[in-house]
């Protein structure tokens, strides 16, 4: 509870820079220059997994640590991150030409600049949040993305364009690996164990194949639209998986980051792990469910105040991609059972069924245009989701009650909500009132429906946000 509060604080930060980077950035730069970024991090993103090599999560999982261990993985961090830096700048205009955008050679090579950087301070991190040190780590994460949120606004109200995105992303880099070498005690020495390597590299092998994986099904959208539709579209379909993300990447991150090192240290009890994570569950569904199912009915309002007019196509795609995000949330915490529990080799197997299942759906929806992308991802979602679930509670040795207990209260009060707000924003829009207004109105009122079910009818779920947020027992 303690790790959870303190990145519940980090991820509100994080959420409120995002809305004012939505707001001011979305102002400021084109949808065609979002779409370039968009492609460059198919290429960053990629690196991004070979440059850890899943040994972070190894060194919070690992029951004993040692000075080998640790120098290991650090030089096998630096290492690939200069490597990485290297092969993005060499391939870059190979990639400019596959996508065929003008200056993507060079938006990777300034990114570039941020592996090694990164790849020097990400054992520090680790060791900080194995000891659940989540307060340093929070106070240097936000730091270090206020600063950067400024350079970006501040070059692009001198025209910097897309690279005032670039200039963002490697300030961001720069600043929290300063900050890590300073808030953490180890310092590396020149050793390196093969040994070592081969024992860490039994968990984190498979945990890099499902990233891998799971990489390629995440991002294969992004391939598939900027090479079929351009990157008008592109910029489009990002704006709305971005706000789609907002859940996944906040509340159900704060879980899965707090948890696992917590259930890492239980690994052996079962019961235990299953009380944490069904918990945690029901917390993230009374978090993204009524989030989602606002967006859904207030996604004309939503774009409209949020982007502007120019982004009005962002509002059809976010009907589909409003629930592709609660079975997101809920399915991404998942992960944190089987790495906590060293079942990353079924781990693996998983993201290989679901990447099957979206990039299929990407493939066959992109000739109906991006609604018909969306609406296929759904569905591929959906049964990535039911899989997934089905194999944590095997992992867990409980019934599929205790998974329906922690969900079905926050989804029906949502559906509740849902029901509510259909015909009251249908008057407010009969009456021609004005997006903010309604987008006011309507959110107030969701809101407290969903409190209001809340309160009334499960006394246990106010007992858990009560503790997750004041830290009553």
């Amino acid at each position: 509870m303690s790790n959870a509060r303190w990145l519940i604080l980090s991820q509100a930060g994080k959420i409120t820079l995002q809305l004012v980077a939505l707001f001011v950035l979305s102002r400021l730069l084109q949808p065609s220059e979002y779409g370039l970024l968009a492609m460059a991090l198919v290429a960053t993103n990629f690196a991004s997994i070979l440059r850890d090599s899943g040994m972070g999560a190894a060194v919070v999982q690992k029951r004993e640590l040692t000075d080998e261990t640790l120098n290991t993985v650090f030089w096998l961090n630096v290492g690939l991150g200069t490597v990485l830096a290297l092969l993005l700048a060499l391939l870059s205009p190979l990639l400019e030409h596959f996508f065929k955008a003008p200056n993507l050679g060079s938006v990777l090579c300034v990114l570039a600049i941020a592996f090694p950087i990164s790849g020097t301070s990400a054992l520090h991190q680790s060791l900080l949040e194995r000891d659940s040190k989540f307060r340093t780590v929070v106070r240097i994460e936000m730091s270090s993305a206020v600063l950067g949120l400024c350079v970006a606004i501040a070059l692009a109200l001198n025209g910097a364009g897309v690279y005032s995105l670039v200039a963002q992303a490697v300030a961001i880099a720069l600043l929290t690996t300063l900050q890590l070498w300073f808030a953490s005690t180890w310092r590396p020495r020149m050793r390196w164990s093969y040994s070592e390597f081969k024992e860490l590299w039994r968990f984190s092998g498979n945990l890099t194949g499902f990233t891998f994986i799971n990489f390629f099904s995440r991002n294969a959208d992004s391939m598939v639209i900027g090479r079929m539709l351009g990157s008008i579209q592109l910029g489009i379909y990002s704006q709305a998986y971005k706000v789609m993300m907002f859940p996944l990447q906040n509340m159900t991150y704060v879980a899965s980051r707090a948890l696992f090192p917590v259930m890492s240290r239980h690994q052996d009890d079962r019961v235990k792990m299953s009380a944490l994570y069904y918990k945690s569950l029901r917390l993230i569904a009374t978090a993204t469910a009524p989030l989602m199912a606002g967006l859904w009915v207030l996604r004309d309002p939503f774009v409209i105040v949020a982007l502007g007019n120019k982004w009005a196509g962002v509002a059809d795609i976010l009907a589909w991609m409003a629930p592709i995000g609660l079975v997101q949330s809920i399915n991404s915490t998942t992960g944190t059972v089987f790495m906590a529990s060293g079942n990353t080799r079924l781990l693996m197997r998983i993201g290989v069924i679901s990447a099957v299942l979206q990039v299929s759906s990407f493939v066959i929806g992109v000739r109906w245009g991006l609604t018909g992308v969306t609406a296929c991802y759904l569905v591929a979602n959906v049964l990535a989701c039911a899989l997934s679930l089905y194999l944590v509670v095997k992992v867990l040795g409980t019934g599929i009650t205790a998974l329906l207990q922690s969900l079905w209260q926050p989804l029906a009060f949502s559906a509740l909500m849902l029901t509510v707000l259909s015909p009251a924003y249908a008057y407010l829009q009969s009456k021609q009132s004005d997006p903010s207004v309604s987008l006011a109105l309507i959110g107030v009122l969701g809101a407290a429906v969903f409190a209001s079910c809340t309160f009334l009818f499960s006394k246990g779920l106010v007992h858990d946000c009560k503790q997750m947020l004041g830290g009553r027992k």
